[in-house]
C-alpha cells in the first residue's frame, strides 16, 4: 500500500492563498526549496486538484529554463515534468506533461492508487486534500507554516466530519522564520 501525503506552505494563520489566489507571502528560501526538492524526488505520484494544477501547470514545464532558475529549481522542474500526475476537475477537459485526468469522483480513484505497489504519492490542493483526510486516507502531512496572516483565502484545512489525530515525527526551523512540521496519522 502507497503512503499518501498532504503538505504545502501555508500562512500562520492557516491558509495556503490569500485572497484572490495570492501566494506572494510564501516565496521559500534556497534551504526550504531544497527542502521540498528533496520531498518532491522521493514521491511517484503526484495529485492535484484543478486550482493546484493550473497554478503548477504554468510554471514547472519551463521553470528550468528560466534565465534565474537556480540548480534546485531546475531539477525541480525537470523532476515535476517527469513524475506521473493525476488531475481531479469537472471543469478541464484537457491536461498535459505526464498527467491523467479523471472527472468523476476523486475519492474512489484515490483509494484505488493507495492500495497499489509503489512510492508515495503526495495530494496538493486543499479541496481534493479535504476529500481524501475526510475519507481517511492521508498518512502523513507537512506543514511548511511561514510567519505572516493573510487574514483570509483558501484554508489549508476544509471542514472535517471526524477529528484526525496525529503524531509529530519531525520539526524544523527555516531561515526566515519558517517552521516544518511534520505528522503522521495516528490509526
Amino acid at each position: 500500500m502507497r503512503k499518501l501525503i498532504y503538505g504545502m506552505n501555508l500562512s500562520l494563520d492557516g491558509y495556503i492563498a490569500a485572497p484572490g489566489d495570492d501566494i506572494g507571502w510564501g516565496v521559500p528560501s534556497d534551504e526550504l526549496f531544497q527542502w521540498w526538492l528533496e520531498q518532491e524526488l522521493a514521491i511517484g505520484l503526484l495529485m492535484y486538484g484543478r486550482k493546484l494544477w493550473e497554478a503548477m501547470s504554468s510554471h514547472w514545464p519551463t521553470g528550468d529554463q528560466q534565465p534565474d532558475a537556480a540548480p534546485a529549481q531546475i531539477e525541480f522542474a525537470r523532476n515535476w515534468r517527469d513524475t506521473p500526475k493525476v488531475v481531479f476537475s469537472s471543469t478541464l477537459d484537457k491536461v498535459d506533461w505526464n498527467t491523467r485526468l479523471v472527472t468523476g469522483d476523486a475519492v474512489p480513484e484515490i483509494t484505488r492508487l493507495k492500495a497499489e505497489d509503489g512510492e508515495p504519492m503526495r495530494v496538493g490542493g486543499a479541496t481534493l486534500a479535504g476529500a481524501a483526510i475526510r475519507a481517511g486516507l492521508v498518512d502523513e502531512y507537512e506543514i511548511v507554516t511561514h510567519p505572516v496572516l493573510v487574514g483570509a483565502g483558501t484554508p489549508f484545512f476544509t471542514t472535517l466530519d471526524n477529528w484526525v489525530n496525529l503524531n509529530l515525527v519531525e520539526s524544523r526551523t527555516f531561515p526566515g522564520g519558517v517552521i516544518l512540521t511534520r505528522y503522521k496519522t495516528r490509526r
